[in-house]
């Protein structure tokens, strides 16, 4: 898989497989996505190699736990990392170019989805993680 930022800063290319399929509502997912939820490709991070502007990535911790990545110029949404998954890095969607295959999706926190968006498909809900 290969995958870009809007302005193509960050650019790199993934030689596995996409592991998890999520679209999470949790309320810093919406607020950083500026949508009703994010989907995340749960890929393994040494799997994962940087093409070009690897030091345009920005860092953020989100919590204690979750470390999101984004481009520094253009701001799109590179991933997020979790500690207690070392292993895997999970990439924003919206960064992958083409239609990879996938497994199916689920979705995550939805008991704290925005009141505005309606659930339609017949992905298992979790209300948590």
């Amino acid at each position: 898989m290969k995958a870009f930022c809007e302005c193509r800063a960050v650019q790199f290319e993934v030689a596995s497989d996409i592991e998890d399929f999520s679209h999470c509502h949790c309320s810093q997912c919406r607020r950083l996505h500026g949508a009703a939820y994010a989907t995340f490709a749960g890929v393994k991070r040494s799997s994962m190699r940087y093409t070009s502007g690897e030091d345009k990535v920005a860092r953020y911790d989100s919590s204690d736990t979750h470390q999101r990545f984004f481009c520094s110029i253009c701001g799109s949404n590179v991933g997020t990392t979790l500690d207690d998954e070392p292993d895997m890095i999970y990439l924003s969607m919206s960064i992958i170019d083409g239609d990879p295959p996938r497994p199916p999706a689920y979705h995550i926190f939805v008991g704290s989805k925005a009141p505005w968006h309606e659930i339609t498909d017949d992905a298992p809900q979790r209300e948590e993680y």
